[in-house]
């Protein structure tokens, strides 16, 4: 059911935070939404490994106070969410479609750890 999972880091400046996981440590951009205009998402590769990193003015700040989530991906969203759910997981958004072609919806793990779960519409 889950194929393929990543980090997601959140920040109130993706550029300088792009800029410093490329030009120092070497991360090579893979994606980014929206392609044209200001950033709101960028997904990175260094080898084998992938991350996310996302605009949030409010990172860090005293309404949010989580600066990262497990992005999983799943062969059918609706289906992983029931899964999570059976399995003590909390839905805080429910799946719904996505502009840039994905189902999505949050979880938060039995210790509150956010999950972004994920399927690709077709």
């Amino acid at each position: 059911m889950f194929t393929e999972a990543f980090p997601i880091v959140t920040t109130p400046d993706l550029p300088r935070l792009i800029a410093f996981y490329q030009d120092v440590v070497g991360f090579e951009l893979t994606y980014r939404f929206p392609e044209e205009g200001v950033p709101e998402f960028v997904a990175l590769r260094l080898g084998s490994s992938e991350l996310g990193l996302a605009a949030n003015p409010e990172a860090g700040g005293p309404a949010d106070s989580h600066r990262w989530e497990l992005c999983v991906y799943a062969d059918d969203c609706d289906a992983a969410v029931n899964t999570l759910r059976a399995g003590g997981a909390r839905v805080t958004e429910e799946p719904v479609d996505q502009p840039w072609g994905e189902r999505s919806a949050r979880v938060t793990d039995p210790d509150g750890n956010r999950l972004l779960v994920l399927s690709r519409l077709p």
